[in-house]
């Protein structure tokens, strides 16, 4: 009776020790699946506003050309690089043939004024604004245009 009592008591132990592991078991594994599904809506919620960024970004770019004079290689360097210094410019890019520069740009960081005023202190003339006399003196020869030529053709 003894012995019998014995087993009867080990074995409800054992069941116990058994349920305990088996709902340990099951509350690791729903912390995992928790935690998953959190970083699951994290990942989800930072690339939609990743994409509304984007979307904003795609609204707030403008598009501008205009005339600008020079003459070769070395004052589509020059013209380009004024009209990049400028504060939200993304491509600016200008025609030798055509002496026009087109612009893309952010117009909640800039306004196209600003480019004929950085492409004139550069010693170029534009449409608006004539270019600086003393940075067109200190152009090269071969940067040194007409300043009656024609522009935006």
């Amino acid at each position: 009776m003894n012995f019998s009592k014995k087993n009867h008591e080990h074995s409800k132990n054992n069941v116990v020790n058994v349920s305990k592991k088996v709902i340990l078991s099951i509350a690791v594994i729903a912390a995992m699946v928790l935690t998953s599904c959190k970083n699951d809506s994290k990942q989800e919620t930072e690339t939609t506003q990743t994409d509304q960024t984007e979307v904003v970004n795609d609204m707030a770019m403008a598009e501008v050309s205009f005339g600008v004079r020079g003459n070769c290689g070395m004052c589509k360097e020059t013209i380009e690089k004024a009209a990049n210094s400028v504060e939200g410019v993304s491509v600016a890019t200008w025609d030798v043939d055509k002496k026009i520069i087109a612009i893309s740009f952010d117009d909640t960081k800039t306004d196209p004024m600003a480019f004929h005023d950085a492409i004139a202190a550069s010693g170029y003339d534009t449409e608006k604004v004539s270019g600086n006399e003393e940075a067109y003196n200190n152009l090269p020869g071969c940067c040194k245009y007409d300043h009656d030529m024609m522009m935006n053709q």
